[in-house]
């Protein structure tokens, strides 16, 4: 596997453990965490930004959107699901858009 990879696989965990202790301390509500991801995903997957980008493009953007809003919907009290359970369940939510190519 390629360093990289693994390097932002880390950096995934670490920002979703740091929203869970956000969460925990009750600087932000998950719900506002999720509103906040939402608003990322849909900035990346708005016509100007992915005008031209091929699907798979598009999901590469936001898979790392959506596994942490799959993290942010565990419970803050109970252990974070591993990374390769996390990026499973992006794959299973998965929806084609609207325009696919």
């Amino acid at each position: 596997m390629n360093v990289a990879n693994l390097q932002l696989e880390g950096l995934l965990m670490a920002v979703a453990s740091i929203n869970h202790v956000l969460v925990r301390k009750g600087v932000l509500t998950s719900e506002e965490i999720d509103i906040a991801l939402r608003k990322a995903e849909a900035s990346e997957t708005g016509e100007e930004r992915s005008n031209g980008m091929s699907a798979s493009s598009r999901d590469a953007v936001n898979f790392p959107i959506r596994l942490l809003e799959l993290a942010n919907q565990c419970q803050p009290e109970a252990d974070m699901p591993s990374f390769s359970k996390l990026a499973r369940m992006v794959g299973q939510m998965k929806e084609p858009y609207n325009d696919q190519m």
